[in-house]
């Protein structure tokens, strides 16, 4: 009876901290599940530490470790695509290499897809790890972008996650440049179940993210799946002009009841920096659109591989099984 295969996917960005132990503690999943066949696909987004030297390594002790070696840094959305192209698992989950992902959880991962889940998803029962201000920032963005988005991304929800097959090839049919993987993961659908774990500590390091990236990530997250953004500048523009509007009118009733009024200067200068604000506003929530459509259109690769290691046990078989799919 052939073994089903599921494939981890693993960024690794400046882990070498981390490398040994995350494949340690997979190594003792793969033991505990001897009826399935579990590979990682580990991509390094461009490290400029130690992470590929070592990652080198691990494959020779590990023979079912693919490994991807970007040409530069492209973040984490492309090194996440990039796995997610050369996973062939009859199930994928992608996990974070830092260990704050419990690769312990793909027990409970599989028991779900069994019982005929497609995504299982693993959400936070808390945020202990993160600061006050990330948990505010956190908590405000999946409001925000649910709230102007036909696209609802799971509140605590992260990349971590059991994908079957079909769920994949749905992914693959998406030709963004610009990704935002949360909100392609929920927008491709399927049934979905949710299981609750605990976030842990990083095991070594500090995390790459920092505020602005943070930032900039929502910004894709909102302008990828909503353009409410500009309908509500079209609002805010009708509300300005009625209000000079009616300003305007009582000045002129004004001086037909009191006479010619002289207006202050003060008051003239406030009003033209607020209106050339707001015009300034909506032009840079219009940019942002032409932005993305300008990157869009130039149809670049979204990553570059500079090296490439499959699965020592499994190049055969993933060449007969990219065939079969299609690719």
């Amino acid at each position: 009876m052939t073994k089903k295969r599921i494939s981890l996917v693993a960024p690794f960005y400046n882990e070498s901290g981390n490398v040994h132990e995350f494949f340690r503690r997979v190594a003792a999943i793969r033991a505990d599940l001897p009826s399935y066949e579990v590979e990682v696909v580990a991509v390094n987004d461009g490290s400029r530490d130690g992470t590929w030297n070592e990652l080198l390594q691990a494959r020779e002790a590990y023979p079912w470790v693919h490994l991807v070696d970007l040409s530069r840094n492209f973040g984490k959305e492309a090194a996440l695509t990039a796995g997610l192209d050369r996973a062939d698992g009859d199930a994928v989950v992608p996990i974070d290499s830092d260990l704050q992902h419990p690769p312990e959880l793909l027990v409970q991962m599989l028991e779900q897809w069994e019982r005929g889940a497609e995504v299982v998803l693993a959400r936070r029962m808390d945020r202990h790890t993160d600061g006050r201000l990330q948990k505010i920032s956190a908590t405000s963005f999946y409001r925000f972008h649910n709230m102007i988005s036909n696209v609802q991304v799971p509140m605590d929800v992260g990349d971590f996650r059991l994908m079957d097959r079909r769920v994949v090839q749905a992914l693959q049919q998406l030709p963004e440049n610009h990704r935002f993987m949360k909100g392609l993961f929920a927008w491709v659908g399927f049934r979905t179940v949710t299981i609750p774990y605990d976030h842990t500590d990083r095991h070594a390091g500090k995390s790459s993210f920092n505020f602005w990236k943070l930032w900039n990530l929502a910004l894709e997250g909102i302008t990828s799946f909503s353009t409410a953004p500009l309908k509500i500048w079209t609002y805010v523009g009708f509300g300005v002009s009625l209000l000079a509007l009616l300003y305007g009118a009582l000045i002129v009733l004004r001086t037909l009841v009191q006479g010619v009024d002289v207006p202050g200067y003060a008051s003239l200068m406030a009003g033209c920096m607020f209106l050339g604000g707001v015009q300034l506003i909506g032009i840079g929530v219009l940019g942002e659109y032409v932005g993305r459509i300008y990157h869009e259109v130039k149809r670049r690769p979204v990553y570059l591989v500079r090296e490439e290691h499959p699965a020592a046990d499994a190049a055969d078989e993933r060449q007969v099984r990219l065939v079969q799919d299609g690719y």
